[in-house]
C-alpha cells in the first residue's frame, strides 16, 4: 500500500475545501492503475464529502450543517470557541474517510464530483490528509 499525508490549510472560517486535485496528484506520484484510493482525516471535528462544488452545493452543505448543528449553547462538549461542541459531532454525519475507485490510474468519479474536506471548526487552521492507495 502506497501511502501518504498532506496538510491543507482551512482558515478560521467554516469551509468545504476541494482535494480532488491534490487526491489526482498522489495516483500520479504512486504511479497507480485500478484500486481503490482511501481518504481520511484524522481529526475529530472534520469530514470528507463527495459532491459538487463551485455551483453552490458546497455552500448549501455548509448553510444544512449550520441549520442542523447551529453553533450555540446547547453542546456539553464547551472548550474552545463558542458553539465548538457542533464541530465534534460533525464527523458523525460528514464521516472522516472516503473511499474511491480508481480506474486505469484516474478516480472514478461521476461528472460533477469532488473528493472535498469539510471543516467547520473555526479553532483549528491546519488540517492533515491522509490518501493511502490500495493497489487492485
Amino acid at each position: 500500500m502506497y501511502s501518504t499525508e498532506i496538510e491543507v490549510r482551512t482558515g478560521s472560517e467554516a469551509v468545504v475545501h476541494d482535494l480532488t486535485h491534490e487526491a489526482e496528484a498522489f495516483l500520479r506520484d504512486a504511479d497507480a492503475a485500478d484500486g481503490l484510493l482511501h481518504v481520511w482525516v484524522p481529526h475529530a471535528t472534520a469530514g470528507l464529502a463527495i459532491l459538487e462544488t463551485g455551483a453552490g452545493s458546497d455552500e448549501d452543505l455548509l448553510t444544512a450543517l449550520d441549520e442542523l448543528l447551529p453553533r450555540d449553547g446547547r453542546w456539553r462538549h464547551r472548550h474552545g470557541s463558542p458553539g465548538h461542541g457542533r464541530d465534534h459531532v460533525l464527523p458523525a454525519l460528514v464521516p472522516p474517510y472516503a473511499t474511491i475507485p480508481v480506474l486505469g490510474g484516474v478516480l472514478a468519479l461521476g461528472t460533477w464530483q469532488s473528493v472535498c474536506l469539510v471543516d467547520t471548526n473555526l479553532d483549528n487552521p491546519v488540517r492533515k490528509v491522509r490518501f493511502s492507495l490500495l493497489a487492485g
